[in-house]
């Protein structure tokens, strides 16, 4: 068996990410079956069916996400065979992730996985995203989409424990060090010079807005979802989505969020979007 998937860690999942003839990527179910630790294939297939009805549940085509095919698999000693398998969307494969087995560490890691890469597609494919044609458009979108996830993520805080003001900013802080290799709010005020009184996200460009967005919807999703109790869980929790966020980014060939460029503050370019006022002319009707 390939080492990669003896020691499966979060970079196999693009590893064994293939393209088809018009430049589509996808995924082969027997493959993924083999990186999520099914030792037979028939018993990967409930889960691929239960990925269905949530397809089927969330309003989209199951055809547009799974599609029957021959997949080729390597037996060892050059031998290939062709079986019948499933192709996968990164989707699809999000949908599979959720509901394979949780108790294994490698569903873990591709539920970040394919819950952040599947969160950038869906931003990528949002026609009010597609529409904007400058990056101080995006930078306008995507901030206030942070703030109001900020919000959700502030709630499930919340219910997981983190109740004072400051316990949310020691919590805010995990979410960053997990993010920023180790740096808390106050280590990449001075990384960016940025002075105490100016706040990180607004002198984000949209590429590091994104990569907080992402730790942002996860961590909520994640607090919820399993239910966590407890500020020391939810620190963790937050830490751990972050540092995440930030492999998957190095993966990929990005740069890392505290070497992206300080952008203008934001505030200045919502102020200059606002409506300006037209002052009436003065004359001799309406001169006081």
């Amino acid at each position: 068996m390939n080492n990669d998937i003896e020691k499966p860690n979060i970079t196999v999942f693009e590893q064994i990410k293939e393209h088809d003839e018009n430049g589509n990527e996808f995924w082969g179910a027997r493959k993924l079956s083999k990186i999520l630790e099914y030792s037979e294939f028939r018993h990967f297939l409930p889960v691929v069916e239960r990925a269905k009805e949530a397809c089927i549940n969330s309003g989209q085509q199951v055809e547009e996400h799974f599609e029957d095919y021959l997949e080729e698999i390597n037996h060892g000693k050059g031998s290939i065979q062709s079986h019948p398998s499933v192709k996968l969307s990164r989707y699809a494969c999000y949908l599979i992730v959720q509901n394979a087995d949780p108790s294994k560490k490698v569903v873990a890691q591709g539920q970040t996985y394919f819950a952040v890469q599947t969160r950038l597609q869906e931003i990528q494919q949002m026609d009010e995203y597609n529409r904007l044609s400058s990056e101080d458009e995006r930078r306008l979108f995507l901030r206030s989409e942070m703030k109001k996830h900020n919000l959700q993520l502030a709630d499930a805080a919340k219910d997981a424990g983190v109740i004072q003001p400051y316990e949310y900013a020691i919590f805010q802080n995990h979410g960053y060090m997990g993010l920023y290799g180790g740096l808390d709010a106050k280590g990449i005020h001075q990384t960016k010079g940025l002075k105490k009184s100016q706040q990180i996200l607004d002198h984000m460009g949209s590429t590091e807005l994104a990569a907080n967005l992402f730790r942002a919807t996860q961590t909520e999703d994640k607090l919820r979802k399993d239910n966590i109790k407890g500020k020391q869980k939810a620190n963790k929790t937050h830490f751990e989505i972050g540092k995440k966020v930030r492999r998957i980014i190095q993966e990929i060939g990005g740069t890392m969020p505290e070497d992206l460029p300080v952008a203008d503050s934001i505030k200045k370019l919502e102020k200059s979007k606002e409506p300006k006022q037209i002052k009436p002319k003065k004359g001799k009707n309406n001169e006081k």
